[in-house]
């Protein structure tokens, strides 16, 4: 199966919830996918291929808080790599890092343990979704901030229209855009 039809069988199976978490969204559900193992497997194909391809001197995935943590395990075991988690504050044990950025409604704050990340290692970030672009030029701020160089960052779901690419300055990878 050539990946154009595995990424059209992954689109196939991501649900769209009308108005949730408020009346006038959208919300596009990578979980729904997740229930389907075939989906499962091909999201890994192509996230794994992609990583390969583009950043092959990764050393290191670091995943978002939430479903960033679902993927980064599943590649970075994939490729042979380490893998860390950026998670939102209080939540990890031991010495933290922190960087707080914006949200549509708010503040909020993400955090990573200090010895997550060796200097100058080569970081990949993975997260679900790219949407207004907060939290993921948030990461990369907080992965600079532990002394790792972001070499790009590959998100399963784009939303164009929100321009959450434009707040990123380093390469971003979709596999999907809505």
């Amino acid at each position: 199966m050539s990946n154009e039809e595995k990424l059209e069988y992954l689109k196939s199976r991501i649900g769209d919830f009308p108005d949730f978490p408020k009346k006038g969204i959208l919300f596009r559900d990578i979980f729904s996918a997740l229930t389907d193992p075939l989906a499962c497997r091909y999201l890994k194909e192509l996230l794994v291929q992609q990583i390969k391809q583009k950043y092959s001197d990764a050393e290191i995935i670091v995943g978002l808080e939430s479903r960033g943590f679902l993927l980064n395990l599943l590649i970075a075991t994939e490729l042979g790599l380490s893998c860390a988690p950026v998670r939102k504050k209080g939540k990890l044990p031991g010495e933290v890092i922190s960087v707080e950025y914006e949200l549509e409604y708010g503040k909020d704050t993400f955090e990573m343990q200090t010895n997550a990340i060796k200097k100058n290692q080569k970081v990949v970030i993975v997260d679900d979704l790219l949407a207004t672009g907060g939290s993921l030029k948030a990461a990369i701020e907080l992965v600079r901030k532990a002394g790792g160089t972001v070499i790009g960052s590959i998100v399963v779901i784009e939303l164009e229209d929100l321009a959450g690419r434009d707040k990123i300055d380093c390469d971003v990878l979709s596999l999907i855009k809505y």
